[in-house]
């Protein structure tokens, strides 16, 4: 489970400065060379221990941001219209869920334990997606997030599944297959509300869609010129689309299908620029998105709080389940 780059323990001169061996120069070369020709790089295999940690991060982070962004939604189960919305629901949470552990099983590959993982989430130290601060207000919500959120979410992570890393390139190729479902349930759940819908239901949409467009363009995270790890994630071939780009893609996809559904996008600065082949967007509060991210979001402490109330209350269940391997391991026979 370890690789092998956390054995290599870079030396120490005489003046106390770290020295990198030849051994190492020569691993680093054939890497490089590796990720110049678009090859994956396996659990196993030599990788340069900044690679390994911005994997972690970017790889735990994104785990998180599947565990806590069940709970907006597990907020609306019991009041979904119908029994069938009431299903897709519950179906959706339970891929989020599965999600968080594919993706934790792929960062174990890298030495970092689960427990570890958990403890720097509930501690504050990691980060997870600054969308899943803000509040679901009405059931239009549950449609919105499948559409723009999830929506946005896909446009992030379908170049991901080209990774450099195998195995969070593997866990993507399932993971973006669900998504695709839950982007599809979302925008069919306001296309009824918009077309078979009472005209509050209607003003109910146009209310979730004017707040939760903004926040859907900040997952892409901060512009190029302001994000610190997107250049050296895009040369180890970790990252493979720019923030700026992937967020006019979005905003390009997202216009027409808004057109379809007879929403307005509440950005008076949104038109098609024939010169360029897009659409021209106004400018983005990001003095907000770094709020949110900083922990003074609408619902941070709620969304934390919970997450570490659900840690504390299944500590029983993990006991058992630990007690009952040893007690298996006891009554194996010897071999």
């Amino acid at each position: 489970m370890y690789t092998q780059a956390m054995d290599l323990v870079p030396q120490q001169s005489e003046s106390g400065t770290k020295e990198t061996s030849v051994d190492e120069n020569e691993l680093q070369l054939q890497f490089d060379a590796r990720i110049d020709a678009g090859e994956f790089i396996e659990a196993k295999d030599w990788m340069p221990e900044n690679f390994r940690k911005t994997l972690i991060r970017q790889i735990s982070q994104h785990a998180h941001s599947e565990i806590v962004g069940m709970l907006p939604e597990g907020n609306w189960v019991t009041r979904a219209p119908t029994l069938k919305r009431k299903a897709i629901l519950l179906a959706k949470i339970q891929d989020e869920g599965g999600h968080g552990l594919y993706l934790y099983a792929a960062a174990e590959t890298l030495g970092i334990s689960r427990d570890q993982m958990l403890e720097a989430l509930h501690s504050g130290r990691a980060k997870y997606s600054s969308i899943f601060n803000y509040p679901t207000l009405t059931w239009a919500d549950m449609g919105v997030i499948g559409w723009l959120v999830d929506g946005a979410a896909i446009m992030n992570q379908v170049p991901i599944c080209r990774c450099s890393y195998a195995p969070y390139a593997r866990a993507m190729v399932r993971i973006c297959r669900e998504e695709s479902f839950h982007q599809r349930q979302g925008f069919d759940a306001l296309l009824t509300m918009m077309t078979k819908g009472t005209a509050g239901q209607r003003a109910m949409v146009q209310d979730a869609v004017n707040r939760w467009w903004w926040p859907s363009l900040m997952m892409f995270g901060p512009p190029d010129a302001d994000s610190p790890n997107s250049a050296q994630s895009m040369r180890w071939g970790i990252k493979r689309i720019s923030n700026d780009d992937l967020r006019q893609k979005f905003i390009d996809a997202a216009v027409p299908q808004s057109e379809v559904l007879g929403v307005r996008l509440p950005d008076p600065d949104l038109k098609w620029n024939e010169t360029r082949g897009h659409y021209d967007y106004g400018p983005i509060d990001w003095k907000e998105f770094w709020q949110v991210v900083g922990g003074d979001g609408p619902c941070n402490r709620e969304r934390l709080a919970a997450r570490v109330s659900a840690w504390e209350d299944g500590a029983w269940v993990r006991q058992a389940a630990m007690a009952y391997a040893e007690k298996h391991a006891e009554l194996q026979p010897a071999s």
